[in-house]
């Protein structure tokens, strides 16, 4: 009888590394809201578990997190020049 937690996938020892996951996480979210905090964020937590990928496995989702890190930096850019050519962002309030 095995015991709670106890499969052979989990005993198996190859897991993603965190950093990875952390990497796409941060680069999906940061598609729709904070891009230029998550960007980079997903850019160096990418960089750092590229560098660990030979220990865990997970290079493909750093790989992932690197380019919508990228994204998400290059995103916000046009965002701010979209709204600097605009004359910057502001409230109106009508009347």
């Amino acid at each position: 009888m095995a015991s709670y937690g106890s499969s052979s996938a989990a005993s198996s020892g190859s897991r993603t590394n965190g950093l990875a996951i952390a990497s796409l996480c941060c680069g999906i979210v940061g598609l729709f809201i904070l891009n230029i905090v998550l960007g980079p964020l997903a850019i160096v937590f990418g960089v750092i578990a590229r560098r660990q990928a030979g220990v865990r496995n997970g290079a493909g989702m750093a790989k992932a997190g690197i380019i919508l890190g990228i994204v998400d930096v290059v995103l916000w850019l046009v965002l701010f020049a979209i709204a600097a050519g605009n004359g910057g962002a502001g409230w109106y309030v009508g009347g």
